[in-house]
């Protein structure tokens, strides 16, 4: 993948995880440019099949495509950035976040959103205004 594209998927996010939504700047690990659908299932370097996602989203989310719904006990496709919009699938309850729809849920427990660690870098960001 060219320096180009990488830069087009980091502008497209503002910099920040398209997942959990934690920005680069405060971050000591670098975001990364990640393949929503994983080559190894057919997924491309097209700059609709990327999306930038900090290290612990990319690495809970490995090559899944899909997530158990707790609620339902339903599996669920995984949230999509380039097809699925944030606000409808989460929102934001203080530091953590809330998945509002199957999805939401079976992506926010893949991907461990709400780690202690993740959780504990949101109260610092909503203590400096910083969260959205």
């Amino acid at each position: 993948m060219d320096a180009a594209t990488r830069e087009l998927v980091r502008q497209r996010a503002g910099n920040r995880c398209e997942y959990c939504m934690l920005r680069q700047e405060p971050s000591g690990l670098s975001h990364h440019v990640e393949h929503i659908i994983a080559r190894q299932h057919g997924g491309s370097d097209d700059p609709t099949n990327l999306a930038l996602a900090c290290n612990r989203c990319n690495a809970s989310k490995g090559p899944n495509l899909t997530g158990i719904d707790p609620a339902s006990g339903e599996v669920v496709l995984l949230f999509h950035p380039r097809r699925d919009t944030w606000p409808e699938h989460f929102q934001f309850a203080g530091p953590r976040i809330v998945g509002l729809t199957p999805m939401g849920r079976a992506t926010l427990h893949v991907l461990a959103m709400n780690d202690e660690r993740r959780v504990e870098r949101r109260v610092e960001l909503l203590a400096r205004g910083e969260l959205p």
